[in-house]
C-alpha cells in the first residue's frame, strides 16, 4: 500500500486535540506542530481522517517539502513532483497559497510559477500542449514558510468545519471546529446536563450531540478525494456504512437557550438537518435571569464579544449580569470564550484555568471555571 504524509491545518489552539482525535483513529506517526497536525497513512487513512475529525479545518496530501529561495527553484520543485500520479489529464488544478517570512513574498507571483510548472508537468506527461481542465477539481495549495516550499493536493474540497447542516447562520456563528474543541476541552462524553446559554444558531449544542451520540461529523457531506481517479474507489462509501456502528445509544440532556426567537427557530432547523433534533432542546431564555436547568451541570457558550465601544460596554454589563447570576452555581462547570480582555474581572471571579483561541482572526481566551469557589 502506497503511504502518504497528510498535513491538517488547524485554528491555533486545537492542535492538541486534533492530534488527540487522529490518535484515537489509530492513524500513524501523529505529530503536532504550530497550527498543523500530521499523520502518514493510505487513501483510507485519509478518508477516516475527513470523515471523522471535529477539530481539523482540512486534510492535505503532502506532494513535496523542499527549499525553495528562487522563483527557478519554486518552478523546478513543482515541476519535479509526479503530478500525474495524482491529476488525470482533463483534472482542475488551480493553485492557491501563501509565503511567511520568505523571500518569494509575492503570492500571485508564486501561484503563477506553480501552475505554470504544474501544467509543463502534466502537460508533457500526457502528450498535450493545451490541458482542457473540464474535470473533477483538483485545488493544488502551496506553503512557502521560512523559505521551505510544500505544495499539497487538498482531499477535503469545502473545509472540514462545513459539516452540511448550518445553511445559514446568525450574525457571529461560531465555527464548528471551534464548537467541537472548546467541548472536548471540558471532557463531556454525554453523561453530564449540557447548556449553552447562548446558543445563537446552535452550533455549540449541536456539536454537543454529535460527540456524545459518537456520530462522524462528515457523515452528511461530501469531499474532493471522492471524485480522484488516482485514489481508492468507494472507500468513503465503505466508511460512511461503517460509521454508525460506532455510535452510541442513550438519553441525552443537552439544553440551548437564547433570548431571540430567531436564534432558537433557527437552532431547531439546524439541529433537524444534522440529525440530532430528538437530543437537543431548545429555549427562549434570558442567560442572566432564567432558572438554572439542574443542580449540576457544563455550561459552554459564546457569548456576543462587542467590537465597537458601545457594543462592548454593553457586553460588559452583559458578562456582568451573567456572572452575578451564576455567582452560586458552584455545581455548574463554566466554559466561556470571549475576546473581552477585562472579562474576568466584569465576570466578577478569576479563572481556574484559561486557554487562548481564535474565534476566526479574534484572538479570545477560554475561561474555565471547574466548579466550586475559590476563597
Amino acid at each position: 500500500m502506497t503511504k502518504f504524509t497528510f498535513v491538517v491545518p488547524c485554528l491555533f489552539g486545537l492542535e492538541g486535540l486534533a492530534a488527540d482525535e487522529l490518535r484515537r483513529l489509530e492513524l500513524e506517526n501523529v505529530r503536532a506542530e504550530n497550527g498543523r497536525v500530521l499523520f502518514d497513512g493510505g487513501w483510507e487513512a485519509m478518508a477516516m481522517a475527513n470523515l471523522w475529525l471535529r477539530t481539523g479545518e482540512r486534510v492535505l496530501l503532502r506532494l513535496c517539502s523542499v527549499p525553495a529561495k528562487s522563483f527557478e527553484e519554486l518552478f523546478q520543485a513543482t515541476y519535479a513532483v509526479p503530478l500525474e500520479d495524482f491529476i488525470p489529464k482533463d483534472g482542475k488544478f488551480p493553485v492557491k497559497g501563501h509565503s511567511l517570512n520568505s523571500r518569494l513574498h509575492s503570492v500571485p507571483d508564486c501561484q503563477a510559477i506553480v501552475k505554470r510548472a504544474a501544467a509543463k508537468r502534466l502537460g508533457e506527461k500526457y502528450g498535450i500542449g493545451w490541458l482542457p481542465e473540464t474535470g473533477a477539481m483538483h485545488q493544488l495549495q502551496f506553503s512557502l514558510m521560512h523559505d521551505q516550499f510544500e505544495l499539497f493536493l487538498d482531499t477535503t474540497g469545502a473545509g472540514l468545519h462545513k459539516r452540511g447542516y448550518r445553511a445559514v447562520g446568525n450574525e457571529a456563528p461560531l465555527r464548528e471546529t471551534l464548537a467541537a474543541g472548546m467541548i472536548q476541552l471540558t471532557r463531556y462524553r454525554g453523561r453530564d446536563f449540557f447548556w449553552d446559554p447562548f446558543c445563537g444558531s446552535g452550533t455549540i449544542p449541536i456539536e454537543a450531540a454529535l460527540i456524545a451520540v459518537n456520530r462522524a461529523p462528515g457523515l452528511g457531506r461530501r469531499f474532493a478525494a471522492e471524485s480522484f481517479p488516482c485514489a481508492e474507489q468507494g472507500v468513503f462509501d465503505r466508511l460512511r456504512k461503517e460509521a454508525p456502528d460506532r455510535e452510541y445509544h442513550g438519553e441525552y440532556r443537552i439544553l440551548g437557550s437564547d433570548n431571540d426567537p430567531t436564534c432558537i427557530s433557527l437552532s431547531m432547523s439546524n439541529a433537524r438537518k444534522a440529525g440530532v433534533a430528538k437530543l437537543i432542546t431548545f429555549k427562549d431564555g434570558d442567560a442572566t435571569k432564567m432558572d438554572l436547568p439542574s443542580r449540576e451541570g457544563i455550561i459552554v457558550c459564546n457569548p456576543p464579544y462587542g467590537q465597537r465601544m458601545l457594543e462592548q460596554r454593553q457586553v460588559q454589563g452583559l458578562v456582568q449580569a451573567f456572572g452575578r447570576h451564576l455567582k452560586f452555581s458552584d455545581g455548574w462547570k463554566k466554559y466561556i470564550i470571549s475576546s473581552e480582555p477585562e472579562f474576568e474581572h466584569y465576570y466578577g471571579r478569576r479563572a481556574d484555568k484559561r486557554r487562548k483561541l481564535y474565534n476566526g482572526m479574534i484572538p479570545c481566551e477560554y475561561y474555565m471555571y471547574l466548579g466550586g469557589r475559590k476563597k
